[in-house]
């Protein structure tokens, strides 16, 4: 009798249940997006991805009342429109199986494999461990995504979808939770897309973002644009026509495209230039895409020819791209009327980059796709991340050196050999070393800005050539981390400090803190004893060696503790001849966090309030002068370098301040009255008014206020543009 034959165990289909079959609808318009571009064997296999997200989200629903496999759907559906490949469509279909289900890790790689688990576990939430606050979990969350991005960036691809299709669906949130989401959206997501050169997506996190957070002056801003459309749209049309006869005539083939500018770039350039909208002309821009680098310097000359270039506004980014790779020639022109013309000009491929960015490798494959300028700014700034996070000493230091870094204002300078450094405005020489090399950093004493020597702390200018000068035995000066302002510079110096061995913290400390009090002409060994241990007492240690270890290990300013030191509070004339220093015991709240014992002054130049950034000066008659930190007094760091202090205020920051506000109003009669009375019904106080008439119709006016702090100072700025008569408010 034959043997029966064993049954092979056949491969396990993936079958919708009931309540998920109703999801396949989702699945219809992501198959014919994949079907421009991806073989039907792919599309099977995002299918079965679809088919398990749907059976694993069962039961789940999004706020909308839409089953949540849309949600999924919808983020791979906008990976598909930048040809994402399929392993990334996969992922994004899966995103959130591991968090949100009981599907684990080991079974998406036992399905579809090691790759795509990887991915969906880059994207996935830490969500089994505990942390001690909610800003904690979040920067953990963050630190792990990134770090996740730098092994594979299409992390971060599948990231800013997934964020993309939150903001579109916003609508249904609680007003406070859409502001949150919206506020992170700006700070945190649309600064990396604009970093990875991926512009559609920024244009529309930034505008949703700015929408959720300040409905008002979004609709307001809309509506201004719709009106300025109508009232230049003919003038904007005449210029096209008027561009394409010229390059016509010189028979040089480009595409034009006359376009708006965005809401919240209208919004930001009014901010940042304290301008109305009525004041911000470039409303509308003209795109040129050439077919070549040399047609578009061509291109340049012919539109610099038909309009007069406005004089310093050109910026050639083909020569030197921005830091996520755009390249493209900027220029304004005096259009008809007077009205200035921002025009672009770039070459198609640095068309298809600036939107696309890194995703731009899987967009638009080229046989040079790996030497695009965009994937190598891109990848070294992956490699940066790696550093910073090795460097940074826990979760919330890497967000905030990661914050820093994403918000670069560039400044391009030159090493001796010619080669271009793109640094962030106001980036020092210290910043500069780092930025080549970290033993560079660690190890410079000195610097030639241009030939000539100057301080480390230095903020460098465009063109400027900065040579490093180092020393063998020289080491990181705790001091410099109250002015570099990059996050490798800073990770670097903290590193570094923390790895100091206990005795050469102490050593540095001791010799920090000698060179402090020879600067105000005492000996190290002349500071009283009572003086030191209630010095001591006060801080929490045991002895000289603690407080001298916390100097050298930059938690504690050596010019502070100096200052404490040498302060004696037995003799008013002690006091008076060191700035009336007060007690140690002192039982009144700091206004500035860790200047017990030391008068704080506010400089009258630029009126520092609480929630300002703020740096401290060590003044020998004053105590500690605060200045803000876009002070152009504090800019100056150059002179005295060693009396300039990283500072923060104190929480909370009790009691009034004074804020300088110069209002622009019409000279009419009563007006200050009104003003004055909005003012009050905000709950500040006037100090002080000032009159500037420039003419008959407009004044100027400066006002002194008290106010408690920047929230407030805004509610009064708020209040008084309200009034009819007012043009402008700023804050100078």
């Amino acid at each position: 009798m034959p043997e029966a034959s064993v049954p092979q165990p056949q491969p396990e289909k993936l079958v919708l249940v009931a309540e998920a079959a109703e999801a396949e609808i989702y699945f219809a318009p992501l198959a014919m997006t994949l079907a421009t571009y991806i073989d039907p064997e792919g599309i099977a296999h995002v299918r079965d991805a679809f088919i398990f997200g749907a059976n694993s989200h069962v039961g789940q629903a999004r706020q909308s009342g839409e089953p949540y496999i849309s949600h999924p759907v919808a983020v791979a559906e906008i990976l598909a429109g930048l040809h994402m490949d399929e392993a990334t469509l996969t992922a994004a279909i899966l995103h959130d199986v591991i968090e949100d289900t009981a599907v684990a890790r080991e079974e998406i790689v036992a399905r579809f494999g090691e790759e795509v688990a990887r991915l969906v576990d880059g994207v996935s939430k830490l969500t089994q461990i505990r942390f001690k606050s909610k800003a904690e979990a979040q920067a953990a969350n963050f630190r792990k995504m990134m770090m996740a991005m730098v092994e594979d960036v299409r992390v971060i691809l599948i990231k800013l979808a997934d964020r993309l299709h939150n903001m579109r669906t916003l609508g249904v949130m609680r007003p406070d939770k859409r502001r949150r989401i919206a506020r992170e959206t700006l700070d945190i997501y649309t600064p990396i897309a604009s970093r990875l050169g991926l512009n559609s997506l920024r244009h529309e996190l930034e505008d949703m973002g700015f929408s959720a957070l300040y409905p008002t002056r979004y609709r307001v801003i809309s509506e201004a644009v719709r009106k300025a459309r109508g009232n230049r749209k003919e003038i904007v049309a005449g210029i096209e026509e008027r561009f394409i006869h010229r390059f016509g005539e010189e028979g040089l083939r480009v595409q034009i495209d006359a376009r708006e500018k965005r809401p919240y770039s209208i919004y930001r350039k009014m901010m940042q230039k304290h301008l109305t909208f009525k004041e911000v002309f470039d409303v509308f821009a003209v795109r040129i895409v050439a077919n070549s680098v040399d047609d578009c310097y061509r291109a340049l000359g012919i539109v610099h020819n038909l309009y007069k270039p406005l004089p310093g506004r050109f910026k050639d980014y083909i020569a030197i791209p921005k830091a996520n790779g755009y390249q493209s020639l900027h220029t304004i022109l005096f259009g008809p009327h007077g009205i200035p013309l921002e025009v672009q000009i770039r070459t198609n491929e640095m068309h298809q980059f600036a939107e696309s960015g890194i995703a731009a490798h899987w967009l638009y494959k080229s046989s040079h796709d790996q030497g695009t300028v965009t994937q190598a700014r891109a990848r070294e700034w992956l490699r940066d991340l790696l550093e910073i996070q090795q460097k940074a000493g826990n979760p919330q230091e890497f967000l905030e050196s990661v914050k820093v870094d994403l918000f670069p204002d560039e400044v391009y300078v030159f090493t001796p050999m010619g080669e271009i450094i793109e640094l962030p405005r106001r980036a020092t020489v210290v910043d500069f070393a780092y930025a080549i090399h970290t033993d560079v950093g660690n190890h410079c004493v000195a610097c030639k800005i241009d030939r000539r020597f100057a301080p480390l702390s230095t903020p460098l200018e465009n063109g400027q050539t900065i040579e490093i000068i180092t020393a063998e035995g020289a080491e990181p000066n705790p001091n410099w981390l109250s002015f570099v302002v990059t996050a490798r510079a800073r990770a670097n110096i903290r590193n570094y400090l923390k790895n100091l061995q206990d005795s050469e913290a102490i050593k540095l400390g001791h010799r920090l803190l000698a060179k402090s009090l020879n600067a105000e002409s005492i000996d190290f060994n002349d500071i009283k004893t009572d003086r030191l241990k209630r010095l001591l007492a006060e801080y929490h240690h045991d002895g000289l060696s603690d407080l001298l270890r916390e100097i050298g290990l930059g938690n504690r300013m050596a010019p502070l503790v100096a200052r404490l030191l040498m302060a004696d509070e037995n003799t008013d004339e002690g006091a008076e001849s060191h700035g009336a220093m007060t007690s140690l015991n002192a039982t009144q709240t700091p206004i500035i966090s860790g200047t017990e014992g030391l008068v704080v002054d506010f400089a009258k130049c630029c009126h520092p309030i609480p929630g300002d950034a703020v740096v401290g000066f060590l003044s020998t008659g004053r105590g500690i002068v605060v200045h803000r930190h876009d002070c152009g007094n504090a800019a100056d760091v150059g002179v005295h370098p060693e009396r300039w202090l990283a500072v923060n205020w104190a929480d909370p920051a009790l009691g009034d301040y004074q804020a300088l506000i110069v209002i622009h109003a019409k000279n009419v009669r009563g007006g200050l009255a009104r003003i004055a009375s909005a003012a009050a019904e905000t709950g500040a106080d006037i100090d002080d008014v000032r009159f500037d008439d420039r003419d008959v119709n407009l004044t100027i006016i400066t006002v002194t206020l008290r106010v408690a702090d920047r929230v407030h100072l805004a509610r009064v700025m708020r209040r008084i543009k309200q009034v009819p008569d007012v043009v402008k408010v700023l804050r100078p």
